[in-house]
């Protein structure tokens, strides 16, 4: 029975032992899943930065500043020189030499395309170019202010590479300044939604809250831009929280929302020098995110 009693012990003992290595291995891969899929996340918001904020540079140069800001998501846009040793304009026209080049490029830094724009496309075969483009690059929407007669065409085209239409708000006097008027082109388009520009609506005297609720259930992007002065389209950029508008209230509704697209900062001021102000809003951001938690 004493023999019996020790093999039985023994038996507790390697269970325990196989219990906690397994325990320890499932630690292990839930702290690398957290890391490979973080992506630049916070709490779940992913951050990014529109490289109109750096139209000043070339792509290439513009590349280094998101990534001494430490961002891993970037919004493209048609017509910014590439730099480096690539030629020619970020675009549909790019060569095939130049795209091979350019996915190296951001392999290199870790950084991803997440979404272009704004694109307005006169017809179908630039909407084609475009969306080609978007589907190369792995992006997750393109951002967008399409004319109207192209709603039906524009959603049927994203439909069938898999790639939503995020609808842009530029100030009035823009067709799409007030979330009517992208809810009117999301209406039976299951594949366009929004990016809400909140400095944008803003600019164009609306509460960037009461927008979001408008649109509740359609945000695909956003950019995010403070501004100096409500309801006026001319008003300046300012860094993320030293202006007019309620982040923390914003947000709390993207929160709600359960929102899973990218903030693209936009900052579209002091041009030249504005690296110090896009890691401010990074910090910002960070930190205001962290509280919803």
């Amino acid at each position: 029975m004493k023999l019996i009693n020790s093999f039985f012990l023994f038996l507790l003992c390697m269970f325990a032992v196989t219990s906690c290595n397994n325990s320890s291995n499932t630690s292990d891969a839930g702290s690398t899943a957290t890391a490979s899929s973080d992506s630049g996340s916070v709490d779940g918001f992913k951050l990014g930065v529109q490289m109109w904020t750096f139209r000043m540079f070339s792509f290439t140069d513009a590349l280094n500043k998101v990534d001494s800001a430490g961002i891993k998501n970037i919004e493209a846009f048609f017509g910014q020189p590439l730099g480096g040793d690539l030629k020619g304009d970020f675009g549909p026209e790019m060569s095939a030499d130049t795209r091979v080049k350019l996915k190296e490029l951001l392999q290199s830094k870790g950084i991803s395309i997440v979404a272009m724009g704004v694109i307005s496309p006169n017809d179908e075969a630039e909407w084609i170019k475009a969306f080609d483009l978007a589907k190369e690059f792995g992006l997750s929407y393109i951002t967008a202010e399409p004319k109207k007669d192209q709603w039906d065409m524009v959603d049927s085209l994203a439909g069938a590479y898999g790639i939503k239409v995020a609808i842009h708000d530029h100030p009035k006097p823009s067709g799409y300044w007030s979330p009517d008027s992208v809810l009117a082109a999301i209406q039976g388009h299951s594949n366009i939604g929004a990016c809400a520009d909140i400095g944008h609506w803003a600019r164009s005297g609306l509460d960037p809250v009461d927008c979001l609720k408008k649109l509740d259930g359609h945000l695909i992007g956003a950019h995010l831009k403070d501004i100096v002065k409500f309801d006026d389209t001319k008003a300046a950029d300012t860094v993320v929280s030293k202006g007019v508008i309620d982040f923390p209230a914003v947000f709390k509704e993207f929160k709600r929302q359960s929102f899973n697209g990218a903030f693209s900062i936009e900052h579209e001021s002091n041009w030249y020098h504005n690296l110090p102000d896009v890691i401010a809003t990074k910090k910002y951001f960070d930190d205001e995110v962290a509280r919803l938690k």
